[in-house]
């Protein structure tokens, strides 16, 4: 077969390549009277064939216009440009890369395309087999080198990603970190292994965990005593942290880097891994799904209100898939991407506006309104803990006075609100609670219960003449805190979950009962699990951020609550043992609250408390519909792109 080749850039004279050797080693001796031209350019020629020919607006490796004639079999353009910049990422050399661009053009002469994973899999496999007599290892096979500057790269990414959560509230630089570790991760490969692809992704991972949940660790240094037994799990824990963090945040870009996909779909399967993440969080250990990306909207009320619609799955879904669709079009500048970008956009702009009625004001009340006190005693863990015995029970019936003094006044008020561990003593079914006899008025507080020969996290209601009306067992536990997963790992308590939700309610004004859902510490965080039914007017969260100072994670905390209240459409009454206790609204605003570390009382009412469509349709339910949307978006995708 003959050979013709134009060189239209001068810089292709300098490489010895045997093109006729190339070509005739692909077509064999059933082409030897055929003709084929190879045109050796640069980016400028090959970007403007691209845009005019294949309406791709960026320059190529490699173009193929094949005549359909077994004579003149067509032409083959080869850019310098983007050859040595993809032999430097591959570590091969500038010929190596060329004999497999003209092994690949040749193909397509020959009518072997690579538009479906089927069709791809026979034209790889021919191209292996002649690159592998020319003495060409596999291209396919993924030895590209990650440079090292990559890896740091994605560590501080990981980091700073973790910024856009309370208290910074810089939302962008989350937005912009997971961007850009898609952009570097995803959106520049076909398909590489796995291992490869988590071992890319680990830096982002590992640094994201990290940076988002170190503060667990603070609780170790709350307590002297306790530091000295457990400050050599500091480092320990950390590790830990940083490897469920290399397994849980890297399964995203793991699976978009290693599944054979063309780019239009990429983010939406990054989008859709991202939720799912989100989703499988609420059962790992006993369920940490916390700082869901929907929070860093928080303090944007529009939007972080499209939560009541399809919730923080759904909004963490909308986001991602935004992030990555936008990543992607950057990278490579095509219609078919930028489709996706402006449907995410479309999504988040419809929730926001179908959302929006949830921001529900505070007007109109009527008068059988309950008025509710919290009360945040603020004492520090230090004070709270003493090893002697003696000690520690004339400590707890003086907590039980001052608890009593600092409710004040509680003529104006309907209802006393403790946190979370307030009650020093252990209280039995039976027992009376001597705060609501003294004050003489229902309360809720929280305290440690022994029930049925198992000891539980509570919160208790009493009446005014402090006989217990309820209990409400802690259902979702605190690993390594109030339990042990892993039995060589030290826990401080060996708590029994409870049975999960239920509603509770104390006498209200006009003989009209005030219900409301409990939920104990972090178990408000788990997207439906506190409240489910209708004619709920609050949700009580009781807590105790003391071992949390004020690291990240008591204010994260605190919008875990804001974003229970949008999703779930009720205001809550959060009362936190050292703060941040407020009252927030339906809409997930913050009406008022007491700052971390003060002691004092906070009075409000609540309102608002309606059905969202969230709440009606359930958490597991939304899950199946994203990734039915996702499922369907990814196939239009992949549709597009193979019509190309």
């Amino acid at each position: 077969m003959k050979v013709c080749v134009n060189y239209n850039d001068k810089r292709w004279k300098k490489y010895n390549i045997d093109f006729e050797k190339i070509a005739n080693m692909v077509v064999g001796k059933k082409y030897s009277d055929a003709e084929v031209s190879i045109t050796l350019t640069n980016d400028d020629e090959i970007h403007a064939l691209n845009k005019m020919y294949r309406n791709i607006d960026k320059p190529t490796n490699v173009l193929s216009f094949e005549l359909g004639d077994d004579i003149l079999l067509g032409d083959i353009y080869i850019s310098l440009d983007t050859v040595m910049a993809q032999a430097a990422d591959a570590n091969i050399s500038v010929e190596a890369h060329t004999t497999h661009m003209v092994v690949h053009g040749m193909f397509h002469l020959l009518g072997y395309d690579h538009l479906t994973d089927a069709q791809a899999r026979v034209m790889e496999g021919k191209e292996i087999k002649v690159l592998k007599k020319l003495g060409i290892k596999n291209p396919y096979a993924d030895e590209v080198v990650f440079p090292w500057w990559k890896y740091v790269a994605l560590t501080v990414l990981g980091i700073i990603a973790a910024f856009g959560f309370a208290p910074f509230n810089l939302w962008w630089l989350t937005v912009l970190s997971i961007g850009v570790a898609y952009w570097l991760l995803c959106s520049g490969v076909g398909r590489i292994g796995f291992w490869r692809a988590w071992w890319r992704a680990v830096p982002f991972g590992a640094m994201y965990a990290i940076s988002m949940f170190w503060w667990t660790l603070h609780s170790i240094y709350v307590v002297p005593e306790l530091a000295r037994q457990f400050a050599i799990w500091t480092v320990p824990g950390l590790i830990g942290i940083g490897i469920v963090g290399a397994v849980i945040f890297t399964i995203p870009f793991v699976l978009t880097s290693c599944i054979y996909i063309k780019s239009g779909a990429k983010p939406i399967l990054f989008a859709g891994a991202w939720t799912s993440v989100l989703w499988l969080r609420e059962w790992l250990l006993t369920g940490f799904p916390w700082n869901p990306i929907a929070n860093i909207m928080l303090p944007y009320p529009i939007v972080a209100n499209s939560m009541s619609v399809f919730g923080a799955l759904g909004l963490t879904f909308v986001i991602i898939g935004l992030t990555a669709s936008i990543a992607q079009f950057l990278s490579e500048r095509r219609n078919r991407v930028l489709r996706w970008v402006i449907v995410f956009f479309v999504l988040l702009l419809a929730g926001g506006i179908i959302g929006a009625h949830n921001n529900i004001k505070l007007s109109g009340l009527g008068d059988d309104s309950i008025v509710v006190r919290i009360v945040q005693p603020a004492t520090t863990q230090q004070k709270k803990i003493s090893l002697s015995r003696v000690d520690a029970l004339n400590q707890a019936k003086n907590r039980v006075s001052d608890l009593i003094k600092l409710a004040g006044d509680v003529s104006s008020v309907d209802f006393v609100v403790y946190p979370e561990t307030s009650y020093p003593f252990v209280l039995l079914r039976d027992d009376v609670m001597p705060i609501a006899s003294a004050l003489q008025k229902p309360v809720a507080v929280g305290a440690t219960v022994f029930d049925d020969g198992r000891v539980y996290n509570s919160l208790v209601v009493a009446g005014a003449d402090g006989a217990m009306l309820d209990v409400y067992h802690k259902s979702h536990l605190v690993p390594f805190g109030e339990y042990g997963p892993i039995k060589f790992v030290p826990a401080p308590a060996n708590l029994t979950a409870g049975d999960g939700a239920k509603v509770m309610s104390v006498d209200g004004k006009s003989g009209r009962n005030f219900a409301f859902a409990p939920a104990v510490c972090y178990e408000i965080i788990f997207s439906d699990a506190v409240v489910k039914q209708s004619g709920v007017d609050a949700i009580i969260n009781i807590t105790n951020d003391t071992w949390f100072g004020k690291t990240p994670g008591t204010y994260q905390h605190l919008d875990m609550v804001r974003r229970a209240a949008i999703e779930s459409g009720v205001p809550v009454i959060r009362a936190n043992y050292s703060g941040v206790s407020a009252f927030v609204g339906a809409d997930g605003s913050i009406i008022s609250q007491l700052p971390v570390g003060e002691i004092g009382v906070l009075d409000g009412v609540v309102h608002g408390s309606h059905m969202t469509l969230y709440r009606m349709l359930g958490r597991d339910a939304w899950m199946f519909i994203i990734f039915l949307v996702a499922f369907f978006a990814g196939f239009i995708a992949y549709r597009a792109d193979k019509d190309k």
